[in-house]
This record gives structure tokens, C-alpha cells and sequence, in this order.
């Protein structure tokens, strides 16, 4: 059913701008033949919008990976600048939210682990909607700031750095198996907002997967059994991430497995001053408005690191921004 709903909504999007297509080509042609201006320059705009339509639908189309389709984890984690890496991370989990929300996601925090003056440390969002690790997937990786800090007395600007990594939700047709021998689980009580029940009991779980040290957390539900089965669908997710970050190094020179959070690993630069401008390092993509791409508005990031994926090319080498 689901791959039926899916098809179903890739014909009627194909139908749809087929259909827009002949409206604007029949309003150009009336405007032309009433010499209407006016109607000539809405078909051209018509137009222009179709064929940024078309584009991200084509971009759409080359999702097709065996976990593209599935729900996604999001972990946002604070890197090298203490109290500015933590207000940063949670700059970082704010734009996930958003852009998942512009996107008409579900979005649901599982874990969030307070900084000690301010922001996060690290915190995990679930994902859910079509197509959610498909899009976001190209998101791991160091994100760097460069500001004016509002922790700084003196006004100075600061470097920050926070790490997002992107894992799919495993679904049934994914086996994942996973020797309980392997797993260390630890309850602890639950920290930040959540009601006296919550902040009480030992409910918050994380298991540490021995071999590999992956090791995840849940804390939001008030019962520990709901925040441990969770904890182990997360558990199951990274162990497959790892997996298929494994056959991607196989086929690509990009290194997708985990790096220091702080110089010369970052993938994107956010930089508020002295001027503004963000810049993906790895295909060469500058947006001049950080505030709206802080806002959610990074599908132009997304788009250009996934059709660089799969057609490959991008710059030869990209400069720092300073």
C-alpha cells in the first residue's frame, strides 16, 4: 500500500504539471494574441515556477536508495567552543525542525541533553514522512558558525562547530540482528522539563552497543519499557547506517563515517559576520540569506549534494569561507 500511495502521488504530481504547463503555454499565447502584457508576464512566471517544480522533482526521483523512503533520525551534537557550540546545536535542531515542518514532516524529539549555560549538547529528532532519510541523509557531517557572540561582552566574533548525523528509521523489511550479549543498558533519570513523574524515576534508557560503541538514549516517554523499546529501534537503525555508510566508502572516495567536530571537517559554513553568506564546502552552493536557511530553508543544499551523489562532479576544491 504504501508503494502504491507513492506512485499514485509521483503520476498525479506528473499529471499536475503537465496540466499547469498547457495553462501557462495557452496564457502566453492569449496575451500575445491581445497584446495583454500583463497575461504574458503571469505565463512567464507561471513557467518559471514549473520548471523549479520540475527540478526538484527530478531531484525527487533519484531517491531511490532501499532506505530513501523511510522515516529518518536526526542527532544534532555541540563540537569544539563550549557555551557557543551548545547555543549552535540548538540553532542546528531548530532549522531541522523547521525545514521538516515546511516539508509537512511529523516531528518528534526523542532525546535532548541540556548545555550548562545554554542550548544543547546533543539531541535527536525522529523524522517521519516520505522520503525523510532520502532528503536529509546528505546532512551528516560538521556544520561551522562564525558570529558575533551573544556570550561575549566584548562583542567578539566566535568560530562554532556542531556535528548532525542522519541514520533511517528500520523498518520490517530491514533485518537488523542484535545480540543482547553485545548491548550494555543503563537507566537514569531523566534531565530538563518533564513533569515530576518524569524527573523522579530512573524512566530515561541508553544502550551501548559494545563492539561498535555506537550508543543511543531515550528519555521522553514516561514509561521506561516505551523509552527502551525505542532505544533499541534507534540502536537497530545506527547498526544499519553503518552498514550502509560501509558500501558507500566502497564506491566513493567521500568519507561518510564520523569526524572530529571542529576544524577541517566541517561540510557547510554559516557565517553572520562581518557579512552573510552560507556556503556548502562540498558542491560549491552560496545562499546571501542565513536567516531564511536557519529557518528550514536548506532544500537548495540538499538538492545539489544529492544529484552530486549520483552524477558525481562539484568543484575541484572549495575555499574556506573565512
Amino acid at each position: 500500500m504504501r508503494e502504491r500511495t507513492d506512485l499514485e502521488t509521483r503520476l498525479d504530481s506528473l499529471k499536475k504539471l503537465d496540466a499547469d504547463l498547457d495553462d501557462a503555454v495557452t496564457l502566453i499565447e492569449l496575451g500575445e494574441m491581445e497584446e495583454d502584457e500583463k497575461a504574458q508576464d503571469e505565463g512567464v512566471e507561471m513557467l518559471r515556477a514549473l520548471n523549479k517544480e520540475a527540478q526538484r522533482r527530478q531531484v525527487e526521483a533519484l531517491l531511490s536508495g532501499e532506505a530513501d523512503a523511510n522515516d529518518t533520525y536526526i542527532e544534532v551534537h555541540s563540537g569544539a567552543g563550549g557555551t557557543e557550540s551548545c547555543d549552535w546545536a540548538r540553532m542546528l535542531l531548530r532549522m531541522y525542525t523547521r525545514w521538516a515542518e515546511r516539508r509537512g514532516y511529523k516531528v518528534e524529539l526523542i532525546e535532548e541533553t541540556s548545555g550548562d549555560e545554554a542550548g544543547i549538547k546533543s539531541a535527536t529528532l525522529l523524522v517521519k514522512g516520505h522520503n525523510a532519510h532520502g532528503w536529509a541523509k546528505t546532512e551528516s557531517g560538521v556544520h561551522r558558525l562564525v558570529r558575533i557572540s551573544p556570550f561575549d561582552s566584548n562583542a567578539r566574533r566566535h568560530t562554532s562547530f556542531a556535528s548532525a548525523w542522519v541514520y533511517p528509521v528500520v523498518d520490517d523489511r530491514i533485518d537488523i540482528q542484535i545480540n543482547e550479549s553485545d548491548c550494555r543498558i543503563d537507566t537514569y533519570r531523566a534531565s530538563g522539563s518533564g513533569g515530576q513523574h518524569i524527573n523522579k524515576t530512573d524512566s530515561a534508557v541508553r544502550i551501548t552497543h559494545i563492539p561498535t560503541g555506537i550508543a543511543v538514549a531515550c528519555q521522553m516517554e514516561r514509561s521506561q519499557h516505551k523509552n527502551r523499546a525505542t532505544a533499541w529501534n534507534m540502536l537497530r537503525a545506527r547498526l544499519y547506517e553503518q552498514e550502509l555508510e560501509r558500501r558507500q566508502a566502497e564506491t566513493d572516495k567521500l568519507n561518510a563515517s564520523k569526524t572530529d567536530v571542529g576544524w577541517g571537517h566541517q561540510i557547510r559554513s554559516y557565517v553572520l559576520q562581518p557579512y552573510q553568506m552560507v556556503k556548502d564546502l562540498r558542491t560549491g552552493v552560496v545562499s546571501g540569506t542565513p536567516d531564511e536557511v536557519l529557518d528550514g530553508d536548506i532544500d537548495a543544499f540538499m538538492e545539489a549534494a544529492l544529484a552530486q551523489r549520483v552524477y558525481g562532479g562539484g568543484p575541484e576544491s572549495v575555499e574556506d569561507v573565512d
